[in-house]
């Protein structure tokens, strides 16, 4: 069995998905941290319960509220911008699916798990190719993030130093996909979808596009339903 432990953020898309099979691939055994956050549905959830089933040492689905502060479609009543919408020029570089500051929580998150779990590797699926625009998805800043927690945890301090990996980093849609796939990634059971409806994918959600069109380019057929898609 490997020594090496990692955790993992899952949260039932397609990207955590396959982040997940990396990390087992090269030889972790993972901790896996799923995040209940006030998001408007809890399909991601359940999707994030069998993608990690028999897959990992311990999956712990934490509770925060990042509906409170509200500001995004997936947290506030603010409707999901669907294909053919004309975007708000307040949200046309920033789009209003973004989260506030939700990956800084997640890897704050997913650094307390790792410490106190004497492990210094965590995962996650972000991506600066085929992603919606999202700040907290660039390289630039999970270095920085990754700095960050060099300085501001007692293993860093004691040289043992954490590391932030994103092994979807520099790869599109269709070269995520492929990889999953080739790691055997069973993405029926993923939620990517935005907005879903009696356990359907919307198919005309910017998650869902991006999604639709990778399988497209890589020559696959999405195996989940939609209730409509372009």
């Amino acid at each position: 069995m490997s020594s090496k432990r990692a955790v993992v953020l899952v949260s039932g898309g397609l990207d955590s998905a396959t982040t997940l099979a990396v990390a087992r691939r090269d030889g972790y055994e993972c901790l896996a941290m799923t995040f209940r956050y006030g998001q408007r549905h809890d399909a991601e959830i359940e999707a994030s319960r069998r993608v990690c089933e028999g897959k990992v040492l311990e999956h712990r689905i934490v509770q925060i509220d990042l509906a409170s502060f509200g500001a995004s479609a997936l947290t506030a009543d603010i409707p999901v911008p669907k294909a053919g919408d004309t975007p708000s020029e307040e949200f046309s570089e920033i789009p209003i699916t973004y989260v506030p500051a939700r990956n800084t929580i997640f890897l704050s998150y997913a650094l307390a798990w790792a410490e106190v779990s004497d492990v210094f590797d965590v995962f996650i699926g972000v991506n600066s190719v085929d992603y919606s625009g999202y700040p907290d998805c660039r390289p630039e800043y999970i270095e920085a993030f990754e700095r960050m927690a060099n300085l501001a945890t007692r293993a860093g301090v004691q040289g043992r130093g954490l590391t932030v990996h994103t092994p979807l980093g520099e790869l599109s849609k269709a070269q995520i996909i492929g990889l999953g796939t080739s790691l055997g990634v069973d993405y029926s059971l993923t939620v990517t979808c935005y907005d879903p409806a009696n356990g359907e994918a919307c198919g005309v959600c910017d998650a869902c596009l991006l999604r639709l069109e990778g399988f497209r380019n890589a020559g696959l057929s999405d195996p989940v339903c939609y209730s409509s898609a372009l």
